[in-house]
């Protein structure tokens, strides 16, 4: 009897041995697959029952990756299931199986972490190429018309292939990581408990996010670039001279050519990229902001030398029109950038109002602090309801909830009747209202002492 024992046992052994080594292979096969593919990207997204309804508009890179790990994770739980039926009856495999369920865990594990690798790699190539294009542009000095038309192609581009990687990124980060990993964590959970599972995904969930940040601050850069191009043309080079304005008539084409880039960005987000809107919206308007800033501090010496009433009323109802359609992404630094900003146009108007009637052989009054921003104010009351109604079509996607939550029959009946009016101070911009109503501006409050 014993004689027939010792070449069971050592059959056993030899199947356990066998499985685990083969396991291994199916373990190192899934990571070296996910590699091979992960080198080509079509950069074509899926259709929405491709994706099975998800918000993030993947290429077929994260579908494929999922191919692998299924394929290879199947045959590994009925190799572990048939080891454990046909051999722990007879043989003690109890420390080969811990073994056997750790390395397949890991193995997982450090698979999903190879995929978060290669697809920061592809945003990493595409922010490359962006300084690359960059430091030629730099270099050749100046680019003629089919020059700039080439590169705002190949920018729009890039921009959409950045919004891949954000996308593949946000689903393997909110779906597919979690979805695999509640699918085979039976086979490794008879030695993980919750708080270990639960150590997996945050470590999973830890992974992506750091990359999903990293894509995105590239993204919203690159469309930083292009919202700053037109920021420049709108206070800049719109045709406007800012000491000598004309009188303030309602918000100007070139205000409505630069929420257009934000209302392009808010389609391509929402559309690619749904979960990320917010986020990205917050970003960019706050980046807005602090470009009028900036633009304003480099040119408050030469473009912007001089402000006169008519132009600060201009651009105080320009951003009291920019700081309503936007309100849903106004953080709380960007309201006190804005804050900022309008502090520095009132400053600047009474310098230059001061400087007029210095210069001024009858030695007429400058106009006070407090005047400006009641003038500001009036222009506000009178014309920004107005301006909301005649644009409304222009900002849909900011001042719509039912286009938001993809109603499309109320947006569309909203547009067929008058919009209802409203009482002005639902309007006003709070920050501006503050100003207003207060008379502990910092500004206000230097010139009175």
């Amino acid at each position: 009897m014993c004689l027939t024992t010792v070449p069971v046992k050592m059959l056993h052994a030899l199947h356990s041995e066998m499985t685990k080594l083969y396991i291994l292979r199916l373990c190192s096969w899934m990571r070296v697959t996910t590699k091979e593919v992960s080198k080509h990207e079509t950069w074509v997204t899926l259709s929405t029952l491709e994706r099975n309804k998800s918000p993030y508009a993947i290429s077929c890179l994260p579908l494929e990756f999922r191919e692998i790990t299924i394929s290879a994770m199947d045959r590994i739980e009925l190799m572990i299931f048939n080891l454990r039926n046909e051999t722990a009856k007879s043989y003690d495999i109890t420390r080969q199986l811990q073994e056997i369920h750790e390395s397949v865990r890991l193995a997982f594990l450090n698979s999903f972490r190879d995929f978060a690798g290669y697809l920061g790699t592809f945003g990493a190539e595409l922010a490359q190429s962006r300084s690359n294009k960059e430091n030629n542009h730099v270099q050749n000095g100046y680019m003629n018309g089919t020059d700039r038309e080439s590169s705002a192609s190949m920018d729009g581009d890039l921009h959409k292939k950045l919004l891949v990687v954000l996308s593949n990124i946000g689903y393997c980060k909110a779906e597919l990581s979690d979805q695999l990993y509640n699918k085979y964590r039976h086979i490794w959970s008879p030695i993980r408990d919750n708080d270990e599972r639960s150590a997996d995904m945050r470590d999973l969930v830890t992974s992506f996010s750091g990359l999903e940040d990293k894509v995105l601050d590239q993204y919203t850069f690159a469309k930083s670039n292009v919202i700053r191009n037109a920021a420049h043309n709108y206070l800049l080079d719109s045709g406007i001279h800012w000491g000598a304005a004309p009188v303030v008539k309602g918000i100007r084409d070139a205000t409505l050519d630069l929420l257009h880039i934000l209302v392009a960005v808010h389609a391509e987000v929402y559309s690619g990229a749904r979960p990320l809107l917010e986020k990205t919206m917050k970003i960019l308007v706050e980046g807005l902001v602090d470009i009028f800033l900036s633009l304003f501090y480099e040119n408050k010496a030469k473009d912007l030398r001089t402000l006169d009433a008519n132009g600060f009323c201009q651009l105080m109802l320009e951003l009291e029109y920019f700081e309503t359609v936007l309100n849903t992404y106004f953080s709380t630094e960007a309201q006190q950038a804005l804050k900022s900003l309008q502090e520095s146009l009132l400053e600047k108007a009474c310098e230059s109002g001061s400087e007029d009637a210095a210069s001024d052989d009858k030695q007429v009054p400058s106009v006070s602090p407090d005047d400006l921003l009641a003038l500001a104010q009036q222009h506000g009351s009178d014309l920004l309801q107005g301006e909301l109604e005649r644009t409304r079509l222009n900002i849909a996607c900011f001042m719509e909830p039912t286009l938001q939550s993809g109603s499309k029959t109320s947006a569309y009946s909203s547009y067929q009747a008058p919009a209802p009016h409203h009482p002005q101070a639902q309007v006003s911009s709070p920050s501006f209202r503050r100003q207003q109503a207060s008379s502990n501006s910092p500004i206000v409050s230097r010139r009175r002492r």
